[in-house]
């Protein structure tokens, strides 16, 4: 057993600017990212499994309301939620994945529960609410997730007529995170509320496994944050991995190549993503002015960062 463990995390990545931000927001983006790195952190430090350590991480992250994934979820064009989340593990490619759930405040726990217990792989609608109840997880009311930020939100994209890819500041609302437990495990799980404004039914890229969502002990682990459509073409988790495991790029390399050369070519500000490897420090890169991110490693300090300087 080794304890060359290592996590990292998001919560949003876009055009997000330390001028436009106030200190106090700031400094709530960057308790709550501590308090998601602290959560799976524990889990890999007690020598627990990396799947239990993203599991942990997302649930902080979803509920925090700042981001965008279970409680401060966007709202869609009828003014409802449409929840999707993933979870992905590494030595069996096990994997979880539900779409548009509407009732279930930890979409991710939800996730879990399909990779563990269903021969199937991924629920929708109505069907994953039913899963849920199968398994124990309470029904809450649309009240739960619904906040006054993302309400004005919602109210302003429909007077402007548009589908909010930015939620109005410029930021992608996806959390997401990836670990390497002490056995040498991989492990990457996803969430996210959606876009503004978006057309129910709409699904993004982060339940889409291989393109926001992927782990495979045999490369690495990657969860996305970004412009899910473009994601969802560029097939982008699975191709980073695929590029590790066929082409022996390194997994900077094959993250760089992805996201600041394919991804920025199509669009300038796409997003990011967050990964870790079979060895080494978890690799973050993305496109835009900013991504909320954590990382940390065995033995390593805890890197928070907002900008793209790392400020």
């Amino acid at each position: 057993m080794s304890d060359d463990w290592a996590i990292a995390l998001h919560g949003g990545a876009g055009t997000i600017l330390k001028e436009t931000m106030t200190p106090e927001r700031e400094a709530a983006y960057r308790q709550g990212l501590e308090a998601a790195l602290a959560a799976g952190r524990a889990v890999l430090e007690a020598g627990g499994a990396a799947e239990d350590a993203v599991e942990a991480s997302v649930i902080a992250l979803e509920d925090d309301p700042l981001f965008n994934a279970g409680r401060g979820a966007v709202l869609t064009a009828d003014g409802g939620f449409e929840l999707d989340s993933a979870i992905m593990r590494g030595h069996d490619l096990a994997v979880g994945a539900v779409f548009s759930v509407c009732d279930v405040a930890n979409p991710i726990r939800l996730a879990r529960l399909v990779m563990d217990y269903s021969p199937h792989v991924a629920f929708c609608g109505e069907g994953a609410s039913r899963f849920a109840r199968a398994g124990g997880l309470p029904a809450v009311p649309p009240a739960y997730f619904e906040t006054a930020h993302r309400r004005q939100q919602l109210e302003k994209a429909r007077a402007a007529n548009v589908i909010s890819l930015d939620h109005n500041d410029n930021k992608f609302g996806t959390v997401g995170a990836v670990a390497r437990d002490a056995r040498g495990n991989l492990a990457a799980a996803t969430s996210t509320g959606g876009m503004t404004n978006k057309a129910v039914g709409r699904i993004g890229d982060s339940p889409v496994i291989g393109a926001g969502t992927y782990a495979s002990n045999a490369s690495c682990a990657v969860s996305a944050t970004g412009h899910g459509e473009l994601f969802i073409r560029l097939t982008v988790a699975r191709d980073i991995a695929a590029m590790m495991e066929y082409g022996g790029l390194s997994l900077i390399e094959a993250s760089r190549r992805k996201v600041l050369v394919e991804l920025a070519t199509l669009e300038a500000e796409s997003g990011g993503i967050i990964a870790v490897g079979r060895t080494g420090d978890p690799v973050l890169v993305f496109n835009s002015a900013g991504m909320y991110r954590a990382a940390q490693s065995a033995g390593g300090e805890p890197v928070i960062a907002i900008y793209r300087d790392g400020d």
